[in-house]
């Protein structure tokens, strides 16, 4: 985990990743209201999906940031900064792709 001060890769699409996350967040109480009410199963699944895809999506960028920012960044530094970083990276796509 990065916890120094530098800003992270992230922090130029923070307004768009939020904005993301709000529209998922919705997405999941709309799903809570779905099975509250008894929905058909197959219309809860479709909307399961599509709060998936919403939220791979912003992974998918803030993956992007990182390996742009953070290892890019740990790269030029090299050593055993870049390999932890490279790691840490390779770790988050492993659990991206696991899920």
């Amino acid at each position: 985990m990065n916890h120094d001060a530098t800003p992270h890769g992230y922090v130029n699409n923070k307004d768009e990743l939020l904005k993301r996350l709000r529209r998922a967040e919705g997405q999941v109480r709309g799903i809570q209201r779905m099975v509250d009410e008894d929905v058909y199963c197959i219309d809860i699944l479709t909307q399961v999906s599509a709060a998936t895809k919403a939220l791979e999506t912003v992974a998918l960028q803030l993956l992007d940031d990182h390996l742009s920012h953070c290892v890019a960044a740990a790269t030029r530094e090299g050593g055993d900064v870049a390999d932890a970083k490279i790691k840490e990276a390779s770790a988050a796509i492993a659990r991206l792709v696991r899920s």
